[in-house]
């Protein structure tokens, strides 16, 4: 597994873990990697999830990368990238 901010444009990846213990909704983590549940359900409502297939549309190496999941075109922040583990299609 890599984070996701470490994949090449064009490269297709599989979603496999998200870094944080807080659930949307749902009580506090005790290893918080997203600040709160914010983030992390923020990320869910994108359709950055367990199991998504994503693929690496531009990543310059610094700065927020682009990514495509289903149909749509995600912008995301590198921080929150290197947080999104995926196994590489």
């Amino acid at each position: 597994m890599a984070p996701l901010g470490l994949l090449s444009e064009g490269e297709t990846a599989e979603i496999m873990e998200i870094k944080t213990q807080k659930v949307c909704g749902h009580g506090s983590g005790a290893n918080e990697s997203f600040r709160g549940k914010s983030q992390l359900c923020h990320a869910e409502d994108m359709g950055l999830r367990i199991g998504k297939m994503v693929e690496m549309l531009n990543n310059a190496g610094r700065g927020s990368l682009l990514v495509k999941v289903d149909e749509s075109r995600i912008a995301i922040g590198r921080g929150m990238a290197m947080k999104i583990m995926v196994r590489r299609i």
